[in-house]
């Protein structure tokens, strides 16, 4: 009885010693908040973006809302800049340009552009002109990318009653400068009627007829140049509220094909204004939403950034706006 109970006691450890015990579990990590990186301007109302890169550095040119809360328009009377060189960390510059800095102009900085040719700086702005009715283009010139600008030739470089195919008093806006592969430079703008027209070398003047653009269905504003390979791009603001649209062509002076919607609606802001750039080999759509909160809206919009990609096809892919926007370079 005795050696019973001892090996059913040793047979009892035994199992107690070979039993499997189980494996802690490490604590569960409490989920993390993601890094909201759009809008990038969070100080301050920003809209109409252009981007330049230069020297590994991307400079950031934008408009300033400053419409009251219960606004009902816009009200702009500056440009802003800002510059990075990981497109996440945005510092901001003194303001560069002013309505003001345009003695025939009156009011309205509304979208713009800049871009570096032979070591100057040529801004290219959307003015409303004091005694020419109606909006039109001006051009600052300046010997670094965030100025100071001053006014290049005195005077307005498209006014409206140079473009004729529409009646509106506002197609001459949103200009946008590219400079071609061999070197000569154009300058498209519009609004409800897309132009464009040759820069002469000195960037100052038109060099020849200004020209309508064909091929572009619901063209509203907001063209936007860009190439890749042999291919160029027109993109721009599609209806009203707009979305953003493009067209491709082998041609800067085309024919262009329409290709599709590339951006949505950007929420709350019935504007949809896109600057797109290459920076370290990927790329970037640039717009604005009214995302910035509180009092974000049309009047009172916010730059974000988000990638754009591409199809083996070189088309583009739909642009997909995020909260997170994009990670430092």
């Amino acid at each position: 009885m005795i050696r019973s109970l001892l090996l059913v006691g040793i047979s009892s450890c035994l199992w107690c010693c070979t039993a499997e015990v189980p494996t802690p579990q490490a604590p569960v990590a409490a989920p993390t908040e993601p890094a909201f990186n759009n809008p990038v301007i969070k100080d301050k109302f920003t809209a109409d973006p252009a981007a330049l890169v230069y020297n590994d550095t991307v400079f950031l040119y934008t408009g300033h809302d400053e419409a009251a809360v219960e606004g009902r328009f816009y009200q702009m009377n500056e440009w802003l800049v800002f510059s990075s060189t990981n497109m996440v960390d945005w510092q901001e510059h003194p303001v560069p340009l002013r309505i003001a800095d345009f003695a025939w102009a009156k009011g309205d900085a509304w979208a713009s552009q800049a871009i570096e040719r032979d070591g100057k700086f040529y801004w290219y702005v959307s003015v409303e002109h004091a005694t020419i009715p109606g909006k039109a283009i001006g051009v600052a010139v300046a010997d670094h990318p965030t100025g100071p600008f001053r006014d290049a030739i005195g005077q307005a470089l498209v006014t409206n009653d140079q473009t004729t195919a529409t009646d509106i008093f506002w197609d001459d806006i949103d200009p946008s400068v590219f400079v071609d592969d061999d070197g000569q430079a154009y300058l498209f703008w519009g609004n409800t009627k897309a132009y464009y027209a040759r820069l002469k070398p000195n960037m100052i003047e038109l060099d020849g007829a200004i020209q309508v653009i064909e091929g572009l269905p619901h063209f509203t504003e907001a063209p936007w140049i860009h190439k890749r390979g042999d291919w160029y791009y027109l993109s721009y603001a599609y209806q009203f509220p707009e979305k953003t649209a493009y067209a491709m062509s082998r041609s800067i002076h085309g024919p262009w094909a329409y290709k599709g919607i590339l951006n949505e609606l950007a929420g709350n802001s019935n504007t949809n204004h896109q600057a797109i750039i290459e920076y370290r080999g990927k790329s970037y759509f640039i717009y604005h939403t009214g995302g910035l909160q509180p009092f974000g809206g049309s009047y009172r919009r916010s730059v974000c950034i988000d990638y754009l990609n591409y199809h083996p096809d070189s088309t583009l892919k739909r642009v997909v706006m995020t909260s997170e926007g994009i990670q430092k370079q």
